[in-house]
């Protein structure tokens, strides 16, 4: 091809978004460099903003056949409702934040599945903010949130303090998931009652047979420190041998086990429980042959690992749904409350007969 050939075809290839931008302007009439407003609809229209507002909205007083024509017009100029703005001048805006501890935590999404689904049930929209495990950030996220005018905030964690939680409450309505140590008056609550789940956990494990039971401990929030002394508690009430192994380590554990001292472990959560059924598998331990295992949270790692992970579960989707039934009172000029739902355990493979009488 010669060199006024490709000049030629540059040339007609440069005509291309011309005629695009002129078809487009003969079709809609209005060319505007600026978001579409309801005024650009009801120019192109021909009737007033409050005609085109009124079929925007479905409401009554528009026939259909006038309807039908704003809306062909609004879709054809892009136009697009400020449903947020308009929400905030009546009040509401119909938005619920979420801010979240751990994106990466089975048992902290679960709980946004849940509340996310009795969002869409009532007609909420929800906004998402990840706190990165740390309080700090955490305070920092609900500030913003706050900011944005949402209607209410659910923290799905426990390390704000309740100081945080109630000046946050003086802006709007909070409720937070999970165990705290305290909670003002004005701060709605859903936790999961970790010492009726310990109490399962460790029961299970003696029907078992199993009296040289070790717990694998979490961390010091208020919900680990209750399955710890739930523990305890119920290595006593059963008149199991004392002491009682208690740790936060997969080593130790694995160092008891062979020593004879350990038949079984609690574990305060299904992630020490997954890294102990690990530990267990290099060090040659039959699980549960050798050694009998229960989690905690029943996430979905209970049955991705082999064994399948006996677990006590907290009805995560539930807790989420609760939650949003707590904002939702709160919204309406109820009171604040506290509502503590029931675990259960569910036996997998993990769990089975003490290898000793």
């Amino acid at each position: 091809m010669n060199g006024t050939g490709t000049l030629q075809n540059v040339a007609e290839w440069s005509l291309i978004p011309r005629v695009w931008c002129s078809t487009r302007r003969d079709r809609t009439s209005l060319v505007s460099s600026h978001r579409p407003t309801i005024v650009d609809v009801a120019a192109a229209a021909g009737v007033s903003k409050s005609l085109v507002s009124l079929a925007l909205r479905d409401a009554p007083g528009v026939s259909a056949t006038t309807r039908a024509r704003i809306m062909a017009i609004a879709d054809d100029l892009g136009y697009r409702s400020h449903t947020w703005a308009r929400a905030l001048a009546a009040g509401r805006s119909q938005v619920i934040g979420i801010l979240l501890n751990d994106l990466h935590s089975a048992y902290h999404t679960d709980i946004v599945e849940g509340i996310e689904r009795a969002a869409d049930a009532a007609g909420l929209t929800t906004v998402l903010s990840h706190g990165q495990r740390d309080p700090k950030v955490l305070a920092q996220r609900l500030g913003h949130l706050q900011d944005l005018s949402v209607d209410g905030v659910i923290v799905v964690s426990a390390l704000l303090s309740p100081d945080a939680l109630a000046h946050a409450a003086q802006r709007g309505p909070v409720v937070v998931v999970g165990r705290t140590t305290q909670v003002a008056d004005t701060v709605g609550a859903v936790w999961n009652n970790d010492e009726v789940g310990a109490h399962l956990a460790v029961e299970h494990l003696a029907r078992l047979g199993h009296t040289r039971i070790a717990h694998l401990a979490g961390s010091h929030r208020p919900a680990s420190q209750a399955r710890r002394a739930a523990f305890h508690a119920t290595m006593t009430a059963l008149d199991l041998p004392a002491p009682h192994l208690v740790c936060d380590d997969t080593d130790t554990v694995i160092a008891s086990v062979r020593a004879g001292a350990t038949t079984a472990v609690f574990a305060s959560n299904d992630t020490r429980a997954a890294r102990l059924l690990g530990a267990a598998l290099d060090a040659g331990i039959s699980v549960p042959g050798d050694l009998g295992v229960v989690g905690y949270d029943n996430t979905e790692l209970t049955e991705l690992l082999r064994p399948r992970l006996t677990s006590v579960d907290q009805p995560r989707h539930e807790m989420g749904q609760r939650a949003l039934a707590i904002l939702t009172d709160l919204l309406g000029g109820g009171p604040a409350r506290v509502e503590v739902v029931a675990p259960r355990l569910i036996v997998r493979d993990s769990s089975g007969p003490s290898p000793t009488p």
